[in-house]
């Protein structure tokens, strides 16, 4: 298909609130419940703190809040900063292809909300096809892209933010066309970087490009117009089988949020299923690590080439350790954020257990899939299979789950009430007049 560019910057430009069924809508407060947790949460890690400290010297205006914080910047470095917090803690929510739908485009909505008062049913509207247009640019390249050593989410997110960033900015076809391709020039993010830091600034990048793209075209800066398909363009140069029609096929009649899945454990989706397994047996059987000669996985091949480190050292390592993530599981019977900071990544239990799991691969599992083995002192061997891990499309979060895990990220940043209004906000975002509200009652 040609013109793939213009035919998407048209479908954006054209669409109408109503033209979105209700169900998706509302997943998209649900999906803006938990993205606050997670900025909220992350807010006040190591890694924003340093980000904040290399950009507060030479940011601009007061414009929009970092959540979970209370410092003020431009919407640009607000966007940059919120994404950097929101992708930290790997928390966030995550799309079958591996993006992280949310992460990029969030942060560039609510920082044009907060500057211009925007309202919910519009912010709402917005994202929906800015994760529309991640996503379908995503799977077009998905997976040898990923497999290339391409980070999903910073490369098609900036799509996603200059899309949504676009739509409320109410940019022309023309305008829409050049944001996309300054969006396909400036995607970037690489899986090397994960374990470090520099993995989070991935979606705080893409949003900050993804809204300065939006901001560029609305004064009339040009770009090529087929940057997304072109020969040269962000399809064929990013990746060794684009396929455009994945772009273009069932617009308006199948929604990527849909799909979307939330994570009740802090870590990748890869490891999910023998985190599940580990709990699931530790509970059933009220197993104590002392009693455990070894933990043995199986796992899909992905697993252990995201998530093969064995002896991590720190928090955001111990987030790509299958074995961590499986000996404190066990140990704790929980993989929330607590379980993979530095403390616990170094607990003596926890080190102890995680050399006594084995992790092999098993081509027929996918990659949320896991068997778990445990073999006891006393010579029982305990078994699980893990097919739909908590959180899968199978066994989706309720909104019970969501609220659960937006207080427990929250808890200590922002007091109860404070919380209260803000989960009741995010409930309430198609009838909210400005959302740049959340923003603000985000801060502590």
């Amino acid at each position: 298909m040609q013109d793939v560019t213009r035919w998407l910057a048209r479908r954006v430009v054209e669409s109408r609130p109503g033209d979105v069924p209700a169900e998706v809508l509302r997943e998209a407060g649900r999906a803006l419940l938990n993205w606050c947790g997670c900025a909220i949460g992350g807010s006040r890690h190591e890694t924003v703190d340093r980000a904040l400290a290399a950009v507060l010297p030479f940011a601009g205006p007061a414009q929009a809040g970092v959540l979970g914080r209370g410092e003020r910047m431009d919407i640009l470095n607000a966007a940059l900063i919120n994404g950097i917090s929101s992708h930290v803690l790997d928390f966030d929510d995550t799309q079958a292809e591996a993006i992280h739908p949310s992460s990029p485009v969030f942060p560039a909505l609510l920082a044009l909300a907060e500057w211009r008062g925007f309202s919910g049913a519009e912010l709402a509207h917005a994202f929906v096809l800015g994760v529309e247009v991640e996503c379908r640019i995503g799977r077009s390249v998905f997976p040898q892209h990923y497999d290339a050593g391409w980070h999903i989410t910073g490369t098609a997110g900036v799509f996603g933010a200059a899309a949504a960033a676009g739509k409320l900015l109410r940019l022309g076809e023309q305008q829409m066309a050049w944001a996309l391709g300054m969006a396909a020039t400036q995607s970037a993010g690489l899986r090397e970087m994960f374990g470090s830091m520099c993995k989070c600034l991935h979606p705080g990048r893409a949003a900050q490009n993804g809204l300065h793209a939006a901001l560029l075209a609305r004064e009339g800066f040009t770009s090529s117009e087929q940057g997304i398909e072109a020969k040269r363009g962000f399809g064929h140069v990013l990746s060794t089988h684009f396929d455009p029609e994945v772009i273009v096929g069932e617009w308006g009649r199948h929604y990527e949020l849909s799909s979307n899945m939330y994570k009740p454990f802090a870590c990748g989706l890869v490891v999910h299923g023998a985190i599940d397994g580990c709990i699931q047996l530790r509970n059933e059987y009220g197993l104590r690590p002392d009693a455990i000669e070894t933990v043995e996985l199986a796992v899909a091949p992905l697993v252990l080439e995201l998530t093969g480190k064995p002896s991590p050292l720190t928090g955001l390592e111990g987030k790509f350790s299958v074995f961590h993530a499986a000996a404190v599981a066990v140990v704790r019977g929980e993989a929330g954020e607590a379980e993979f900071s530095d403390a616990c990544v170094q607990d003596a239990e926890v080190v102890t257990l995680r050399k006594r799991v084995r992790a092999t691969v098993d081509d027929s599992l996918q990659w949320t899939q896991a068997r778990v083995a445990i073999r006891l002192r006393d010579g029982r061997l305990l078994q699980r299979e893990v097919l739909h891990p908590l959180g899968s499309l199978e066994r989706p979060m309720s909104d019970a789950d969501l609220e659960a895990k937006f207080r427990s990220l929250t808890a200590g940043i922002l007091d109860k009430r404070g919380a209260d209004h803000l989960l009741q906000l995010c409930r309430d975002l198609q009838s909210l007049p400005d959302a740049g509200v959340i923003a603000r009652v985000a801060v502590a």
